[in-house]
């Protein structure tokens, strides 16, 4: 169902290294650019994120309650994906660890305060 999620970003180009060093943890690569507006990513498997200068023109912001959720395979690519967003710059916003029956997962917010989570279900 779902194609692609797109953050905002007020500096795709920070935003694009921070998700090509990301991303590429799990196989993530360049999927589309157009211009200076929108960086889209694909693991070649589901849906693609991007990054993307609001078409109003206006500062990106954070939506308050939006949150993407990454499927990473597995516990240790959650640990992974979790431990690089850290190394990379971005704030934790909920350590990695099981919640809920075999939810296991690690938060935490990108280079532009946008939130997003690493998860896998099951051992």
């Amino acid at each position: 169902m779902i194609g692609y999620v797109t953050l905002g970003s007020n500096d795709r180009k920070r935003s694009g290294a921070f998700y090509d060093a990301l991303l590429g943890e799990i196989g993530g690569k360049r999927a589309m650019e157009d211009g200076d507006r929108l960086i889209l990513w694909s693991n070649g498997q589901g849906p693609m994120l991007g990054v993307i200068a609001p078409y109003d023109g206006n500062g990106a912001t954070v939506g308050n309650g939006n949150m993407v959720a990454l499927a990473v395979g597995s516990r240790a690519n959650v640990d992974k994906i979790h431990a690089k967003a850290l190394a990379l710059g971005g704030k934790d916003e909920g350590p990695v660890g099981v919640r809920g029956g075999n939810f296991y997962a690690g938060y935490f917010r990108d280079l532009d305060g946008n939130k997003l989570v690493a998860f896998h279900m099951g051992a």
